[in-house]
């Protein structure tokens, strides 16, 4: 069964809206002085003229995909916070948070183990996130918010429940037919529980290409392989079945952690993977190549720094990462999303706000605020002020928001 796409109505409305204030001021802020007597020849050339512009413009909107309708809405803080990832401590959803979603200025939320407490409190929770986003104050209300965890597998499990297995249990498996297998039943292992919880977006899966036992990836064994090849099968083959069953997949970590040391962490500290451009691309970028295949929905791009790449910032902040070589060399179409904003990896690039800014402005469309509300609420207010000032294209923020509401739409409320 595909993913279903639901039929969104505010979107047309809020074209009309959108027709009925350009003609408006077509009509009424367009007449010049001028002599009485030539008056009522204007005015009637005046209401040909609207009258054709507002067909046209009416034929434009009823053609226009109803996402690009509602990000045209939105104002500069509600266009800023649907490109937010929030997260919350504790057990319920704090006030300030289900205040910022009913005002239209959230795009998801992440959950992490200290979420959760029980399957009925976490249900409990999450049902207080989408009643909110529900409310008659959000205009973006239509569209399921990201609601997302990292559910890779093995050791890293957010929530009770599939998959159990590891990425190295499922790639150490003595046939390729068995590793395929285990693939997609972890895919859709993970998407039955995700959407058990009422989620749907996973942070998975993981397709570095690791290289050495004990490594960063291997210690947890996070990775299915040494061999680009066998990461590259297995990682679209989890992608396929988890999507297929409704909940959008991420692949991590772009262009590839897999040749970090173990003590080479991006959450705790800047990170340098000193390989080469051939290798690189040949290896750690391979993978992303049958992802892409698969329609992955999302890619989350590594904070480490990969100087192979012509690049000294860290993949987050790099345009010639996110834009030469995820969109350009790979031909990627989808939502890109940040690792956790607050990691010590960038320490040395100033403030939550400056952060954010860096990101966008490398073609990262998600981020991912994942410490607290107010770094949430933080990362908003610096992409709504370089809207305002035009630090960041208008149009192609307006058409970021129109995608990622599009792949809000895929997904099951």
């Amino acid at each position: 069964m595909g993913k279903q796409l639901w039929f969104r109505s505010s979107g047309a409305a809020v074209a009309a809206v959108a027709v009925a204030g350009l003609m408006a001021a077509l009509v009424g802020g367009s007449a010049e002085a001028g002599p009485a007597a030539g008056s009522a020849g204007a005015a009637g050339r005046r209401l040909a003229l609207s009258a054709e512009v507002r067909n046209a413009a009416v034929a434009r909107a009823a053609n226009q995909p109803p996402e690009t309708a509602v990000a045209s809405a939105l104002s500069p803080r509600q266009l800023a916070g649907q490109r937010v990832i929030y997260a919350y401590s504790g057990l319920t959803p704090p006030a300030r948070l289900l205040s910022l979603i009913r005002q239209g200025d959230v795009g998801g939320v992440i959950f992490f183990a200290a979420n959760f407490e029980s399957r009925s409190q976490f249900t409990t929770a999450v049902g207080q996130l989408e009643a909110a986003n529900k409310a008659a104050t959000n205009p973006a209300r239509d569209y399921p918010l990201l609601l997302m965890t990292d559910q890779e597998g093995g050791s890293v499990r957010r929530l009770p429940g599939a998959p159990v297995e590891s990425e190295k249990w499922i790639g150490s498996r003595g046939t390729a037919s068995g590793r395929a297998y285990q693939a997609g039943q972890a895919g859709s292992g993970a998407a039955a529980s995700l959407l058990s919880y009422g989620l749907n977006v996973n942070l998975a899966p993981v397709l570095d290409v690791y290289r050495a036992p004990g490594d960063f990836d291997d210690q947890f064994q996070r990775s299915y392989s040494t061999s680009p090849q066998v990461v590259s099968t297995l990682g679209a083959d989890f992608i396929r079945a988890q999507q297929q069953d409704g909940v959008a997949a991420t692949a991590k970590h772009f262009p590839g952690l897999g040749a970090a040391t173990a003590s080479q962490d991006t959450d705790l500290e800047p990170v340098t993977v000193g390989v080469s451009k051939a290798t690189l691309q040949s290896d750690d970028e391979y993978p992303y190549q049958a992802a892409i295949g698969a329609h992955v929905d999302l890619v989350m791009v590594s904070w480490a720094t990969y100087p192979g790449l012509g690049s000294t910032l860290p993949a987050g902040l790099s345009p010639a990462i996110v834009q030469g070589q995820l969109r350009t060399r790979l031909g990627f179409q989808g939502v890109t999303i940040t690792d956790a904003i607050g990691a010590g990896a960038l320490a040395a690039y100033g403030s939550t706000q400056t952060r954010a800014l860096m990101a966008a402005e490398a073609g990262m469309q998600l981020i991912l605020a994942s410490d607290s509300v107010s770094q949430g609420a933080d990362c908003m207010s610096a992409l709504a002020a370089a809207f305002r000032d035009g630090k960041l294209s208008g149009a192609a923020f307006r058409a970021t928001v129109a995608q990622i509401l599009t792949l809000r739409s895929s997904l099951r409320p």
